[in-house]
This record gives C-alpha cells, sequence and structure tokens, in this order.
C-alpha cells in the first residue's frame, strides 16, 4: 500500500486574517470550497510551485466554539525559506510576534493568528550569526 501526503487542516477563526498570514509567509490560494449547506469554507493555500505541499484553513461560517483557546495540542507546520533573518523581519515589520528569533541562523517560530506554531528553517547550511537576532532571547513560548 502507498501513502501519499495529502494536506494538514488547521481551523481558523477568521478566515481574511489567516490568508493575509500565510500569503505573508509565501503561501497562495491553490483551491477553495465553499459549503453553503455545511457553512463552511475550505481554502488550501501552498508555498508555489508545490501543490502537493498545501495546508487546509477550515473556517465555520458561524464561528467555532469548539476550538481550544490554546491550539499548541497540533504541533508545527514547518516550512524552509532561502534567507530566515529576511523572512523573519519581513514577518516581524508585519506586526508577527517571533516567538522563537533565529539567532542561530537555522530555525525560528512565529505564530499564525490562530495560535498554530509555524516552525521557519534555513534553506541549506545555518546562516551566520547576525544582529538583530543573535542577541535576542525568547519572545515567548514555542
Amino acid at each position: 500500500m502507498a501513502l501519499k501526503y495529502l494536506h494538514t487542516m488547521v481551523r481558523v477563526l477568521d478566515l481574511e486574517k489567516s490568508m493575509e498570514f500565510y500569503r505573508l509567509l509565501g503561501l497562495e490560494e491553490i483551491r477553495r470550497y465553499d459549503n453553503d449547506k455545511g457553512r463552511f469554507s475550505l481554502v488550501f493555500m501552498a508555498p508555489p510551485g508545490q501543490p502537493e505541499a498545501p495546508v487546509e484553513l477550515t473556517f465555520n461560517w458561524d464561528g467555532d466554539t469548539g476550538l481550544p483557546s490554546d491550539s499548541r495540542h497540533f504541533g508545527h507546520l514547518a516550512y524552509e525559506v532561502d534567507n530566515i533573518y529576511e523572512t523573519c523581519a519581513k514577518l516581524q515589520a508585519a506586526g508577527v510576534v517571533i516567538n522563537r528569533p533565529p539567532r542561530d541562523g537555522h530555525m525560528a517560530f512565529v505564530r499564525s493568528p490562530d495560535n498554530v506554531s509555524i516552525e521557519i528553517l534555513q534553506a541549506g547550511e545555518s546562516l551566520a550569526p547576525a544582529e538583530p537576532w543573535a542577541s535576542m532571547g525568547n519572545t515567548g513560548h514555542w
């Protein structure tokens, strides 16, 4: 039996705000399904040229009171980037909190508007420690 990865699903409370966050990370909408009868939307977003690696944003139109206040039980999504410092600077400039700064030039963690932990990894070798990141401690829990 062959096994094929399909997607990772996360529930979101504000679809537009969440889509804006994932666009900021560099993902693009590749597919959408709106179900009038079930009153929900599924939006699939993936890195450009990688439709086989999407995240599914599930939005219930009438709210989602079943969402836990802390989505940490989920674990995290992970994305590789060409320059972790530039990526984190772009996210921080847009108001995203860097929960674990890339002080080692290799790994950082941020949170989506729905408290989903996102790991950002440097492609290839780690970058040399650079300011202001090298002197930063944790700014939150990850």
